[in-house]
C-alpha cells in the first residue's frame, strides 16, 4: 500500500499514483533528518530554494540558493543535512507516465551524471512560475490534466539540459560506492536492445563481477550495503523492464524477446517472467 511514510511525501495516496503516474506538492519548510527515499520505483525531479546537502548514491551533493534536482529511482539518496529552511516544488513520477527510454537515456536522470542544476534569478522566476502553473493544474479539474503535467514537466527537463549540460561526479564517499556505480553505469550500458540478433552479454553477478574485474562477493556486498538491494535484483529489475518494453513497443515474437534478452530457450523467459511480474510475457503484451 503506498502511503506517506513509504514514499516520503505528504498526503500520497494509492489512487493518485495508480491513477494519473504522477504526483506534485510544494516541500515542507522543515522535517526531521535524514529524509531517506522509500519507493524506488518513482522518478523525481523539484525546485528547491536553500541550503542543504544530499547523498545520492554514496556522493555528498550541495544544494546552495535555487536549484533543480533530479532523481533516477535505482540511485539511493537521503536529504542529510539542511542549513536553512527550505522551500520550492516537488513531482515524483512512474517510467510509464512518461517515455521509459526517454527517462534512462536522459543525462539528468543517468547514473554517475549530477542530479542538480543550479539557477540565476532569472532562471529561477521562470522554472518556479512552471512548477506553480503544474501544481494548479493539477490541483484542478482540467480533463486532460495529464497531457498538460507532461508538457509541464517534458519542458523542465530540456529546459535544465539547455541551463547546464551533464557534468559526471567524481567524489565517492568510499569504495563500495564507487563499484556500486560502475555496476550500475555497466548494467545501463547494455539497454536498450536494438537487435534481437545480439544478446545481452552480461546477465548475472558473476558476468559483472569478471567484466569489473572483481570478486563477485566483493561486488554482491558493495551492491546491497550502498542500495539496499541484491545485485540480482538490479540485474533482473533492468531485464524485466527491457522485456516489457520490447513487449509493449515492439513486433518481435516472445522468443525473439527471449534470445535477445539472453535466454537459451523462450520457455526459460516465460518461466522467468511469470515468477517475477506474476503473468506471462503473452499475457503482458495483450493488456
Amino acid at each position: 500500500m503506498l502511503n506517506e511514510e513509504t514514499t516520503g511525501i505528504p498526503g500520497l495516496n494509492e489512487v493518485d499514483l495508480r491513477l494519473k503516474g504522477f504526483k506534485v506538492h510544494a516541500l515542507p519548510e522543515s522535517t526531521d533528518l535524514p529524509v531517506k527515499a522509500g519507493r524506488r520505483d518513482f522518478y523525481k525531479m523539484g525546485l528547491v530554494n536553500g541550503a542543504m546537502t544530499i547523498n545520492y548514491g554514496g556522493q555528498l551533493v550541495d544544494i546552495k540558493g535555487t536549484a533543480l534536482f533530479f532523481v533516477n529511482p535505482q540511485v539511493p539518496h537521503a536529504l542529510v543535512r539542511r542549513i536553512n529552511r527550505t522551500s520550492g516544488y516537488a513531482c515524483i513520477f512512474t517510467e510509464t507516465f512518461l517515455n521509459g527510454r526517454d527517462l534512462q537515456d536522459s543525462p539528468l536522470f543517468r547514473v554517475g551524471e549530477n542530479p542538480v542544476v543550479t539557477l540565476n534569478a532569472e532562471q529561477a522566476a521562470f522554472m518556479t512560475g512552471l512548477f506553480e502553473k503544474m501544481l494548479a493544474v493539477y490541483d484542478g479539474d482540467y480533463l486532460y490534466k495529464g497531457d498538460l503535467i507532461k508538457n509541464y514537466t517534458t519542458l523542465i527537463i530540456h529546459e535544465a539540459l539547455r541551463i547546464q549540460p551533464a557534468q559526471h561526479v567524481s567524489s565517492f564517499k568510499n569504495g563500495e560506492s564507487r563499484l556500486t556505480h560502475l555496476f550500475n553505469e555497466q548494467l545501463e550500458k547494455q539497454f536498450p536492445i536494438e537487435r534481437s540478433d545480439e544478446p545481452l552479454r552480461l546477465r548475472s553477478p558473476q558476468d559483472y563481477a569478471r567484466h569489473l574485474n572483481v570478486h563477485v562477493n566483493y561486488l554482491n556486498r558493495s551492491v546491497r550495503e550502498t542500495t539496499g538491494k541484491t545485485t540480482s535484483a538490479h540485474i533482473s529489475s533492468r531485464i524485466i523492464a527491457e522485456a516489457k518494453a520490447l513487449l509493449q513497443h515492439s513486433d518481435w515474437s516472445v522468443a525473439e524477446i527471449a534470445y535477445a534478452l539472453g535466454f537459451e530457450y523462450p520457455a526459460y523467459f516465460n518461466n522467468y517472467f511469470k515468477r517475477l511480474t506474476g503473468g506471462t510475457p503473452n499475457t503482458f503484451r495483450k493488456v
